[in-house]
């Protein structure tokens, strides 16, 4: 089977010819996509949607699948994750990969980003798609994809990630309750040095119940009944508990609350622990003495990604340390240790931007 074959196969024209646009960074998309679906993105992507001026066609095809059998292949995850989430099928010039829950398909190669399958249903994973294409983009222009949130008030840009434990998501909604500072990202943030800049993608946070309760602004995001029940829960039970909730932070926050770029002062990487009597504290480390924390940082562009040379990433390959180091050179990165406690990561927060 050739992309050729494929392409022939696809019905492209489904996805209608009234393409909106977004434009992230320097990363211009065209989103072709089929009512109701196309009505849905362009609420969900708010502010960043535009008139589709060029730039790379993303084509969304609502029930259509791929022709013939396909031997697929697992995509290996990263350490610490478990279970079967990706699989894939590489012809001569193009990936095909699978969601191996849901049966969602995607066709990637050079100026090819086409998903189908069940897509209404799986709203998350075509936004997914999406803003990979994004990602995509800006990893060929010589950025790296960082596994944290950010928050930014145009002057100082404080990205988060985590090891053990977690928390970046709640840390960084604590962080916009501090006057003047902006959402950049909640899950991924590219990072390019030489002057330091952070650049995020238009997606909302997902969030646990744990968050949403522990944040008074977010209260009304469950019901009375569904809080009262997670009150109930065991601290560590209430901490591991997974049920995903979209916040759309312009509902939240109010308009004008979401900025995607800013220059990348500040990288905290949360060690701490709920295991522990020790006070939190912020200390300022070098990558260079402490790669445990840079592991925190890394993380791989997955099975979507297509090297300048025209190669798919290698299935397994992990991310090479040395250009998250030079990117991360000039920025003051520090370690959160001691217990878990985000009023005093709160606190740290607000010196660092009303300093």
């Amino acid at each position: 089977m050739t992309l050729s074959d494929i392409l022939d196969h696809l019905d492209l024209s489904a996805a209608g010819d009234a393409p909106f646009g977004l434009r992230v960074g320097h990363v211009a998309l065209s989103i072709h996509a089929p009512e109701p679906l196309r009505s849905r993105l362009i609420a969900y992507f708010g502010e960043t949607v535009g008139a589709p001026e060029g730039g790379a066609r993303v084509h969304l095809l609502e029930g259509q699948c791929l022709p013939g059998n396909l031997s697929w292949t697992d995509w290996q995850r990263e350490g610490g994750k478990s279970g079967r989430k990706d699989a894939i099928v590489d012809l001569d010039t193009a990936r095909l990969i699978r969601k191996v829950r849901s049966g969602v398909t995607f066709v990637q190669a050079p100026g090819v980003a086409i998903a189908l399958g069940p897509l209404e249903a799986n709203e998350s994973t075509v936004i997914n798609f999406i803003n990979t294409q994004v990602l995509n983009a800006c990893l060929r222009a010589g950025w790296q994809l960082a596994h944290a949130a950010a928050v930014t008030d145009g002057a100082r840009t404080l990205a988060i990630s985590g090891l053990s434990g977690g928390g970046k998501s709640t840390s960084i909604l604590r962080m916009m309750e501090l006057p003047g500072t902006r959402f950049l990202s909640n899950d991924r943030v590219l990072i390019k040095g030489d002057p330091a800049r952070a650049l995020g993608i238009p997606k909302h946070p997902r969030i646990n119940p744990g968050t949403i309760l522990g944040n008074p602004r977010l209260h009304g995001m469950l019901s009375e009944t569904r809080k009262a029940e997670l009150r109930a829960l065991p601290p560590d039970e209430l901490w591991a508990l997974e049920d995903k909730h979209d916040l759309i932070i312009p509902e939240i926050y109010g308009p004008g609350r979401m900025r995607l770029d800013g220059p990348l002062t500040d990288f905290w990487v949360l060690n701490w622990s709920h295991d522990t009597k020790q006070a939190t504290r912020v200390t300022p480390v070098t990558l260079a003495d402490r790669p445990d924390l840079l592991s925190a940082i890394m993380k791989s562009p997955g099975p979507f990604y297509q090297h300048p040379s025209g190669a798919f990433e290698p299935n397994g390959n992990t991310p090479d340390p040395a250009p998250y180091r030079a990117a991360l050179s000039d920025v003051t990165v520090c370690e959160v240790s001691g217990r878990i406690d985000f009023d005093a990561i709160a606190k740290a927060g607000a010196g660092l931007f009303h300093d």
